[in-house]
């Protein structure tokens, strides 16, 4: 505390207490461990805690969804950041102090002074976040139609077929797929193709919004101090709303969620009332949700809601028959940002890569490929350009024999994976093959089906 007193000591307390009780912000300055050591009393009125009581508190139990113990612990300035709190999004300074070389705490500070100037301001912030929603759902959103999705295979043929069929209803889709397999691609392959196409297409992935944020974000907010801030649905007003990872959705919303599908109608936190809405829901998981049902993770009736239609992506791995041209798409694609044109893939290069298992999908593809474009010293794209890892696969590939236990393996997997292509109810396929469901379940796990 001394060494944050030496900060100030030119100007007399009276005339600091002044400028920070009087400036338009919100000032809070804590500690090294993160304890509030002064807070000005604007502040404490917004946050409706008397100052005594805040002062010495650390700072994530008296301002919600702080940031402050983040720039404690990396030390680094978090400067004109989001800050959701109380029902809106402030815009937030977070800077590390130092004294003599010594990390001693961290100041922060929120841009409004009072109500009015709040309120200005909030309307301002809340009108570009919500720009900021409806072009790109909180990622750089490109739009994307059918025929972007790149592949021949007889199952991606098989879901642009059905893509075609389901586009122009209003049906719910589930798209199952692992990481990197591009489930936002064929997403909004079906809005594009569909009647709303004209109107907007909103993503939110609910694994990026902490829990405690995801039901404002999702149906909105309304306060005395913050009027109204729209939520993904309303932004999506007859249009499509893609909810990415819905696997990880808490329970409580599920529930506001399914009330809300079968309404038509969302109910924002803090509202009486209700607001009518039109809206299609794409849903997307990278793992199955039916175990998620049996252990009570997932509601079931939201289930089958939402699966009215269910397209399942296969992973890269299984429609090796697609790499070659996936492999030159991205490789046209990044030459051309480069400026390496007439770059090409040598032959063992692509040997190293064919022969890779792919964990992350088409995305591991598509990030190899523009770093070796990248890396790349000659007209050809050398093994040299490739990560360790892909190199180091296809050794041990070559140096090892398949044994009793990898074809066995092989088998199960094959058999499981043919049943699953035409049999949904988990109970029959156990029922066939002689094993309990949570037996089915592990393996289907183990064999990433």
């Amino acid at each position: 505390m001394n060494k944050l007193k030496s900060v100030y000591h030119y100007l007399p307390e009276s005339v600091l207490a002044q400028i920070l009780e009087n400036a338009f912000q919100w000032f809070v300055v804590v500690d090294r461990d993160s304890r509030i050591l002064y807070i000005n009393e604007d502040y404490c009125r917004f946050l409706e805690i008397p100052r005594d009581q805040a002062i010495g508190q650390p700072v994530e139990k008296v301002i919600e969804n702080t940031k402050m113990h983040e720039v404690i612990k990396s030390g680094k300035a978090d400067v004109a950041s989001p800050h959701y709190i109380k029902g809106t999004y402030m815009l937030a300074n977070r800077v590390p102090l130092i004294v003599d070389g010594e990390f001693v705490g961290a100041f922060g500070s929120v841009v409004f002074r009072d109500m009015t100037d709040w309120k200005k301001l909030s309307s301002h912030v809340r009108t570009t976040m919500e720009k900021i929603q409806m072009s790109s759902g909180d990622s750089n959103l490109k739009s994307y139609r059918l025929d972007d999705i790149q592949g021949s295979s007889e199952a991606i043929r098989s879901i642009k077929e059905t893509i075609q069929m389901i586009a122009p209803t209003d049906l719910s889709v589930l798209i199952e797929g692992e990481s990197g397999t591009g489930k936002e691609i064929f997403a909004q392959s079906i809005h594009e193709r569909s009647e709303r196409a004209d109107f907007p297409f909103v993503k939110i992935n609910c694994a990026a919004i902490p829990a405690e944020l995801l039901e404002a974000e999702i149906f909105g907010s309304s306060s005395e101090s913050s009027n109204f801030r729209k939520g993904r649905f309303e932004l999506a007003d007859k249009g499509t709303l893609f909810i990415d990872e819905i696997g990880v959705m808490p329970l409580t919303i599920q529930a506001k969620l399914l009330r809300t599908i079968q309404e038509g109608k969302i109910e924002p936190i803090g509202s009486q009332t209700s607001k009518n809405v039109n809206v299609r829901i794409l849903a997307a998981t990278n793992r199955s949700l039916e175990p998620l049902i049996e252990q009570g993770k997932f509601r079931e009736d939201l289930y089958y809601r939402l699966q009215s239609i269910t397209l399942r992506i296969p992973p890269l791995r299984e429609r090796m028959e697609d790499f070659a041209e996936l492999a030159n798409t991205f490789l046209q694609q990044y030459i051309v940002k480069a400026g390496k044109r007439g770059l090409g893939i040598a032959s063992e290069t692509r040997e190293y890569l064919q022969n890779y298992h792919w964990p992350g999908n088409v995305r591991e593809l598509q990030n190899v490929i523009q770093a070796a474009v990248y890396l790349a010293d000659s007209d050809t794209i050398e093994p040299s350009a490739l990560p360790d890892k892909i190199k180091l696969s296809r050794k041990k590939t070559h140096s090892q024999f398949v044994n009793l236990q990898q074809a066995f393996d092989d088998l199960e997997r094959k058999m499981i994976q043919e049943l699953i292509a035409v049999e949904k109810d988990k109970r029959v396929i156990a029922s066939q093959l002689g094993l309990s469901r949570s037996t089915l379940y592990e393996k289907i796990k183990k064999h990433n089906l």
